[in-house]
């Protein structure tokens, strides 16, 4: 399955991300690596949800 994924850098450092094809998912994580992780379980967590 793919998603689109928009990342921003957030303002007090760090970044964060929105997914637009599931509302309400927007992880968020120190760096990118940490981002990308958070992403996939927030992903597999919302999908589980609806």
């Amino acid at each position: 399955m793919k998603l689109q994924v928009v990342i921003h850098e957030a303002e007090e450092g760090g970044y964060w991300a929105e997914v637009p094809a599931i509302p309400g998912c927007a992880p968020q994580g120190e760096s990118i690596e940490e981002l990308l992780q958070n992403l996939y379980e927030a992903v597999e967590g919302c999908l589980a949800v609806l």
